[in-house]
């Protein structure tokens, strides 16, 4: 009698399990996302570029402490002006000092800046999998400093892009695409929909750390910054 009473309880004891370990769960995948925004934030800027069809809005990846910022070549190519927002809100002036014009499509932008700079760290692009989780930090349509997540959704190999279904709108592009350890493993690019790049539907691009790593590396070799 005891015995079948305790087989009844059984399904209700692991219901119960199971929710309380699924919540503590997702509380720690919470507290993961915190400390990573808050981690990596300081080390993001944001980007508006005077171009002559209008005014550019992106975001842009601290590199080194004295004022060079990895971004989207698309955001500052060929801007007339370009102003760069620093997470303690000071804003400077910047020049762009190297690009690559390929599909990887990255600019390299200096400022002249007093601030000691935080800089992010990358991660290893060859290391990303399908299904892992994602962070994206950006300035879509003006609001600085917006964290989304996500997963890697696909792996192009073919155009060498990191797909993502972590929301990357307008103004997102030259962020970071950020592994759950707070490290970059790519630069948010661009997205894909039907309505003229008004909206996000999830399915944006970034490109893979490692390219970045080598502009980078190929340029402070040739130029002392």
């Amino acid at each position: 009698m005891i015995k079948t009473k305790f087989t009844k309880l059984l399904p209700i004891m692991f219901t119960i399990v199971t929710f309380f370990y699924s919540f503590s769960n997702a509380a720690e995948i919470d507290n993961t996302y915190s400390l990573v925004y808050e981690k990596i934030s300081p080390s993001i800027v944001s980007i508006e570029a005077n171009l002559d069809v209008g005014v550019s809005s992106g975001t842009g990846c601290v590199i080194t402490s004295n004022g060079i910022i990895l971004t989207s070549l698309h955001v500052v190519n060929k801007a007339k002006n370009i102003e760069i927002t620093t997470s303690s809100g000071r804003t400077y002036k910047g020049k762009v000092i190297a690009i690559l014009r390929d599909k990887n499509d990255l600019a390299l932008v200096k400022i002249d800046t007093k601030e000691n700079l935080q800089t992010v760290k990358f991660g290893d692009s060859e290391n990303v999998k399908v299904g892992q989780q994602v962070l994206a930090i950006g300035n879509p349509f003006g609001f600085r400093g917006t964290l989304t997540t996500g997963i890697i959704s696909r792996i192009d190999y073919q155009r060498k892009k990191l797909q993502t279904d972590a929301a990357i709108n307008p103004g997102c592009s030259g962020g970071p695409l950020i592994d759950l350890n707070g490290e970059v493993i790519g630069i948010n690019q661009s997205i894909y929909n039907p309505d003229n790049n008004r909206s996000n539907i999830g399915i944006g691009f970034a490109v893979p750390s490692n390219y970045a790593r080598d502009f980078i590396l190929a340029v402070t070799k040739t130029k002392n910054y």
